[in-house]
């Protein structure tokens, strides 16, 4: 798979802006249980108080206040505070907003960081829960007496009218400790946002006293938090928008260069390298392979990258709402890790092995398709459906088995995700009536936990597909990694002009690779231009090997061909292959129009010079039978025309071409003899400048050729005329006889 990744290079751009994104959604994803717990602690248990710190307080309740403050608290305090009265310049400002400022001055808060605002958050906190606690002991005074003995002290038994805390203000400061410390032992366990959040009840009523709104103060504050989250959630629903388009642009468009680029390589190779990949896998390579990587580069920016953000930050975020359940999140870890390994090392071998089963039932079903008719003639249906059969059983009964290994995973995730959140809510709700956490910070911890789930459980689906993947991966990269054996020179010749087209073997040998013997040995010749040259054998013999060398199809293991002098090594293989009609063995047609096709060899080519090559070819006239003429469609590997027509067209198309080279390599093997005798005489009177090569197994086709090679073995058993051949070589002269009497060779 890491074979592959300079082929994202030119969309480094679109994962880089992903990655922004992706961070950008993560982090909003992070906010929304935050905001969320804003809402419960604040907006609703707190009736939208922020904070300890009041916007305003009356100066009444600040002299309360400040007797329970140290010297430096108070200077504090009050420094950040400003007091209003009828003398003040904004008075009428202040007069609309807080109406009490009738009756008595209001201190106003000062326009203070929020750095001060958490300094003062615990002094003021503590303030407001000491006074209010005096409060409901005096309002009580069975109370009283209670909490007096019980901590060592006496509230002053005071008259009627007079207010306590004018009594407490003239206290000594050792008195006024001993009675706040009574308090203080109340909520000592307490954090800041649980004294913040007890601190919410006196500041409201504060709050009324001042004249505000406070159940509008509440709606405002929810609605204005509710706002933030919706924008959040916007924002997080278009970074997840955006960032799909972009991954899915970027694994297309990786999937199309990757297909371009095997398809390339594949059109470079050479008959060596077409050996060592089979057709049906170089197609499963080219199709399931490619689209296994465009599905893991598509889930890989969408979740291997927001996965690992969600779950630190999750993790992260939980433990700054309470360190005290960190073993809960840790415990899921453990149980979550522990499933993920035992599916991966179950699951891993049997993905390495599906792409394997996927090129077997592809060579299979290739095979029963283009050899049907060979199957129903030898009734082997019976035979072909059952290896059809076994290797469709082979496969389906590896996915089933990581499917079913699937199925289980989801469920016990979602087990151990239920499981989670009981005893979140088990734990947490001890913790909440011990006052040691906030309903909002518990709600919160839940759904960091649940997204911090959701990142493994993502995370666990990518360790599925990649191994997958990752065998895909190394497949194609074995594809585009592979140099072909034959190459073309750094600084190619040029034919020398005018091009005659004389071939001339100089001691070639060959062996094919990997091959321990040669297939042809000492091979030496010229073919010349305007003249025949054609090659007869026995099966196995090297005829078509030889041919083959001439357009570099293979590369000769030693010896040299010349064209025209010119070493065929030395030039390009375009430039070579340019001077070649060549007419394969088998006769491959494409999908289209005969026109199509005769168009293949020169697409410039004009209605004059088709209908030359139909003539010359035989074929024009069962080209003009037909009513398209031209026009009638060839299907896929011309089964639709019979095994002679199929080789005239293929003749034709090499002659579209005007080449001053044609290779013939048993082209005539399917025609009867009076239209391979027609069409000879029509070769011999339109290509008698050029060099024609021809292998055959019949002798009536070769017996008007100027030189006759004979092979045995892959060697030169002898050469020359017909006439001459009968006279001195055996082995010519063994397969005339074979085919024709004396009398049809003399």
């Amino acid at each position: 798979m890491l074979r592959l990744t300079r082929y994202l290079k030119p969309y480094i751009y679109l994962v880089l802006i992903s990655v922004v994104l992706l961070f950008v959604q993560a982090n909003a994803d992070l906010a929304l249980p935050d905001y969320m717990s804003k809402i419960v602690n604040i907006g609703i248990q707190q009736g939208g108080v922020e904070n300890a710190v009041p916007v305003a307080i009356r100066q009444s309740e600040m002299n309360k206040l400040v007797i329970f403050m140290s010297a430096d608290e108070k200077a504090m305090a009050l420094g950040d505070y400003t007091l209003v009265d009828k003398t003040s310049p904004d008075y009428e400002t202040y007069l609309q907003e807080y109406p009490v400022l009738a009756s008595e001055p209001v201190y106003v808060l000062n326009a203070v960081d929020s750095a001060e605002i958490e300094k003062l958050n615990p002094v003021m906190g503590r303030a407001f829960l000491v006074v209010a606690g005096i409060e409901q002991v005096m309002a009580d005074p069975e109370k009283a007496s209670q909490m007096a003995a019980g901590k060592g002290f006496d509230l002053p038994q005071l008259p009627p009218g007079v207010d306590i805390f004018t009594v407490l203000s003239q206290l000594p400061p050792e008195s006024l400790s001993q009675i706040s410390g009574a308090f203080d032992e109340q909520f000592a366990s307490l954090g800041d946002s649980m004294i913040i959040q007890a601190a919410a009840a006196p500041i409201k009523a504060e709050y009324a006293a001042l004249g505000m709104d406070a159940g509008k103060m509440q709606n405002d504050y929810i609605l204005r938090i509710g706002f933030w989250m919706l924008l959040l959630t916007l924002l997080s629903g278009t970074c997840t928008i955006t960032v799909g388009f972009l991954s899915a642009r970027t694994a297309a468009g990786l999937a199309r260069d990757l297909r371009r680029n095997v398809f390339q390589r594949v059109e470079s190779f050479s008959s060596a390298e077409f050996d060592k990949f089979s057709t049906a896998s170089l197609i499963t390579r080219s199709t399931n392979d490619i689209t296994q990587i465009q599905m893991v580069v598509l889930m890989i920016m969408r979740m291997v990258i927001y996965a690992p953000i969600i779950g630190i930050g999750g993790i992260i975020r939980a433990l700054s709402k309470t360190t005290s359940m960190w073993w809960i999140i840790a415990l899921a870890v453990v149980v979550l890790l522990g499933l993920i390994l035992t599916v991966f090392s179950i699951a891993l071998p049997r993905f390495k092995s599906i792409q394997k089963l996927i090129d077997r039932l592809n060579l299979v079903t290739r095979e029963n398709l283009s050899g049907m008719m060979v199957i129903r003639a030898f009734n082997m249906q019976k035979f072909e459906e059952g290896r059809f059969d076994k290797a469709n059983q082979d496969l389906t009964g590896t996915l089933l088995f990581i499917n079913r290994v699937m199925v289980v995973m989801m469920p016990v995730m979602m087990m151990i995700m239920n499981g989670l959140m009981l005893l979140i809510i088990w734990v947490g709700s001890h913790e909440v009536a011990q006052s040691q956490m906030q309903v909002g910070d518990m709600m919160a911890f839940m759904q960091y936990a649940m997204q911090i789930v959701f990142a493994f459980l993502m995370l666990a689906m990518m360790f599925i597909m990649l191994p997958r993947a990752a065998v895909s991966g190394e497949r194609i990269a074995d594809v585009l990694e592979t140099r072909p054996a034959i190459n073309d020179p750094e600084r190619p010749a040029q034919f020398p002009a005018p091009f005659q087209g004389t071939i001339e073997f100089r001691d070639v040998s060959f062996r094919y690779p990997g091959a321990e013997e040669d297939v042809l040995h000492h091979i030496t010749f010229t073919a010349r231009a305007g003249q025949t040259t054609a090659f007869i054998g026995t099966t196995g013999s090297g005829k078509s090997t030889i041919v083959s060398l001439i357009p570099r199809f293979y590369e000769v293991s030693s010896g040299a061909i010349l064209v025209d002098g010119m070493d065929i090594r030395d030039v390009t293989q375009h430039d070579l292959r340019e001077k070649i009609g060549y007419i394969p063995q088998k006769s491959n047609l494409f999908s289209g129009t005969i026109e199509s096709n005769l168009r293949y060899a020169d697409e410039n080519a004009s209605e004059e010079e088709l209908k030359l090559a139909a003539g010359v070819s035989q074929a024009a006239e069962f080209i003009s039978a037909s009513p398209e003429g031209m026009q009638a469609e060839i299907s896929q590997g011309g089964a639709n025309v019979s095994g002679g027509q199929k080789q005239r067209l293929s003749i034709a198309r090499a002659l579209v071409k005007k080449a001053p080279i044609y290779i013939f390599d048993d082209s005539f093997s399917a025609l009867d003899f009076k239209t391979d005798a027609a069409l000879r005489k029509s070769l011999k009177e339109n290509t008698a400048s050029s060099t024609i090569l021809i292998v055959t197994q019949r002798v009536p086709t070769i017996k008007n050729a100027d030189l006759i090679i004979v092979l045995d073995e892959g060697r030169i058993a002898c050469m020359g005329a017909h006439a001459d051949l009968m006279k001195e070589c055996d082995v010519y002269r063994e397969i005339a006889l074979s085919q024709l009497s004396k009398e049809e060779l003399a």
